[in-house]
């Protein structure tokens, strides 16, 4: 028997609900970086004891409850996406739109979510994609 996937193994710890991919973990999800982080990265709304394999950020927006993984991985995009992205912006509103059109994330979910954000970048950054998305 193999061993589960880390995020096998910390969406078991951690639950299923507000919390997803962060970091360079968040950004190979959604395929704009070639980096490949040492642990997986996620941000929760509660951490629990070490895991193994994982860095846990905690993050107290309660309305990261209602999202997917793939969702809160673009709001940890959004925190510094120049660090991140590596693809370019472009390529990222270009997944994020194709995202949207295939149903994997939910524009009004994120509105949400991104209006209770404590982190100022995450905010102005999603403006700006939503932005950019309704020019395309």
């Amino acid at each position: 028997m193999t061993r589960p996937r880390i995020e096998e193994i910390v969406r078991e710890v951690l639950g299923a609900e507000g919390n997803g991919p962060a970091g360079y973990s968040a950004a190979r999800e959604w395929g704009v970086t070639t980096q490949v982080p040492s642990s997986f990265h996620v941000a929760a709304l509660w951490t629990a004891e070490p895991i193994e394999g994982a860095t846990q950020y905690s993050r107290s927006n309660r309305e990261r409850a209602s999202l997917n993984a793939k969702e809160i991985a673009l709001l940890e995009l959004m925190r510094a996406p120049e660090v991140y992205v590596e693809a370019g912006w472009k390529t990222l509103a270009s997944k994020v739109r194709d995202a949207l059109v295939d149903g994997e994330i939910n524009e009004g979910r994120l509105r949400v979510a991104v209006a209770g954000e404590r982190n100022i970048a995450v905010r102005e950054n999603f403006d700006r994609l939503v932005s950019d998305l309704a020019v395309a």
